[in-house]
């Protein structure tokens, strides 16, 4: 199997009340999301490598039911490893003629060391698979194989990629209400991939798991290291408000925590609140989704006032997410970011440009899931929903006689008791002048909306369920980009034409609707945003009781 059709798979990784319930510009070519490149960078402990590719040194298979039926908890892992060794003709992977290779201690470093993946616990033999190491590495010069740590190096491999890189089986998953599909990719190709490619074109290994996991493990360090050194007291407790100029022991405190997070680099020992520090209070109101324009307030000093120790838990919560996520996508792609109120507009894992959104209020949660966008509707009419009807617009009726005429609806039939009314196309639609239709048994989609200035709003959580796009014109020409029937003229007069068009697209393009409170952005700083839906907490308890 070709690994990188494996991996460049998908990647991953919501209208005003009345629209829902129905059915950065790129600057380069091809951008290289700078992220990556770091992540790449830094990267030192790979399990991969320049493993051995020698074919002088094989054990007999039958080595293989031995081993087995010594560690019977490896179990679920024979077939796979059993597969693997068929495909290399049963040579030894993690020796060559020298001897042990190097990655063998990095595997199991990283065995060792579960909570940098953000898991609590300990896998089984993990400590087994060290005192082999250690024994082997005091009598190397009498043995160039070894067959036992061989067999339990593999198989502590296909443990930990399940584990680190898998995550929740697809049970646990829906439970928390997750309806991406989960990534699936064939570990023992991989494997078989990395012995005879260690490495990509830029000289370091990419794992098999969505790249915003490593780049959250590397904050998962940083913030274990505050939360042991640093015990955030005393707590920030003025309820003042401070701007440039004003002058405080508080702003002192505020300093010195901005210092410790990475946002502020002036002098902490001061009182003034001046430029250096409004410069830092900006970034950190950008990584927290408040509103950046530098004025300390309640919601900046009770985001300061959050233990590392809890933001360790978000961290390691959405570790778990990025290891649900499909790994890559060589194509057009949206994606949706529910807490961040993000639309993320992708070419071939390239961010192209982001919008604000409206998604669902936490009575309507917006629906986590995948689909793929097949129409664009201009000017559309708004089926109302019969919940809509029932709790809203006939009591709406029953107080003024011109309800439905005042909001240029009509009543097309009667079905259920209720009657089917519908709102015509205009500017004044609560779907706005363009929806974008990816056919989904959730009834959600995105759309345009009247409501302009609720995308100002720092919380958007406004909708029944769908997605409300500040730049629907724009994502129209994006999407309609490669039909020559269409340019920008030609979007903008049907979207004002007051008559529904249908277009189906000539290529479908993907969309996913994801749930992540902790992520890094493309400067490479981390970003936390509120558990709107309430389930960080679900996820945490669940990670802890499925790893001990």
């Amino acid at each position: 199997m070709n690994l990188q059709k494996t991996l460049l798979y998908l990647f991953m990784l919501s209208a005003l009340w009345s629209g829902c319930n129905q059915g950065t510009e790129q600057k380069k070519k091809n951008p290289i999301d700078s992220l990556h490149k770091k992540a790449l960078k830094e990267w030192n402990k790979t399990i991969p490598g320049n493993f051995s590719e020698q074919t002088e040194l094989s054990f007999d298979s039958a080595r293989l039911d031995t081993f087995f039926n010594a560690y019977k908890n490896l179990g679920p892992y024979q077939e796979k490893v059993r597969k693997f060794y068929r495909n290399r003709n049963y040579h030894f992977a993690w020796f060559d003629d020298k001897g042990l290779i190097e990655q063998a201690g990095n595997l199991t470093d990283r065995m060792l060391n579960l909570k940098d993946e953000g898991i609590d616990g300990e896998l089984p033999y993990s400590k087994h698979l060290d005192s082999l190491i250690d024994a082997y590495s005091q009598h190397k010069g009498t043995k160039i194989t070894n067959e036992e740590l061989e067999f339990m190096l593999t198989s502590q491999y296909f443990l930990f990629a399940d584990v680190a890189w898998q995550g929740m089986d697809d049970a646990n998953v829906k439970a928390n209400d997750w309806f991406v599909p989960k990534k699936r990719v064939s570990y023992s190709d991989y494997l078989d991939s990395l012995l005879k490619h260690p490495v990509n074109e830029t000289g370091a290994s990419i794992e098999p798991v969505y790249r915003q996991y490593e780049q959250l493990r590397g904050y998962l360090k940083k913030y274990r290291e505050l939360a042991a050194k640093h015990k955030w007291n005393p707590v920030i407790a003025d309820k003042k408000s401070y701007k440039i100029g004003d002058s405080s022991t508080v702003l002192r405190q505020i300093k010195t925590r901005l210092f410790l997070l990475g946002d502020y680099q002036g002098d902490t020992l001061t009182n003034l609140y001046d430029s250096t520090l409004f410069s830092g209070v900006r970034s950190f109101q950008s990584r927290h989704g408040l509103r950046p324009d530098g004025a300390i307030g309640s919601g900046t000093i009770n985001e300061l006032n959050v233990l590392p120790a809890a933001r360790l838990k978000q961290i390691a919560v959405n570790m778990e997410r990025s290891r649900w996520l499909p790994v890559s996508l060589k194509t057009d792609y949206l994606a949706v970011n529910i807490p961040e109120f993000k639309l993320h507009v992708y070419h071939a894992d390239s961010l192209l440009w982001s919008c604000n959104v409206v998604v669902g209020k936490a009575m309507h949660k917006t629906v986590i899931f995948h689909g793929d966008v097949k129409y664009v509707v201009f000017s559309p009419y708004w089926n109302v929903p019969p919940s809509i009807v029932k709790n809203e617009i006939l009591p709406g009726m029953r107080r003024d006689r011109n309800y439905i005429a005042k909001h240029n609806m009509e009543i097309t039939g009667k079905s259920g008791g209720l009657p089917n009314i519908r709102q015509k196309p205009g500017p004044k639609n609560s779907l706005g002048l363009v929806k974008f239709l990816f056919p989904n048994s959730y009834n959600i989609y995105l759309h345009d909306s009247p409501a302009k200035s609720l995308y100002n709003e720092s919380s958007r959580a406004f909708s029944h369920g769908c997605i409300r796009v500040s730049e629907p014109e724009k994502l129209a020409n994006f999407l309609l980009r490669i039909d020559s029937t269409w340019n920008k003229e030609s979007i903008y007069k049907a979207m004002h034409a007051g008559k529904e068009k249908y277009v189906t697209l000539k290529k479908t393009v993907p969309v996913f609707i994801a749930y992540f409170t902790a992520f890094i952005d493309r400067e490479g700083k981390i970003n936390f945003r509120k558990d709107i839906y309430d389930r960080d907490d679900r996820l945490a308890k669940m990670l802890l009781t499925e790893n001990k």
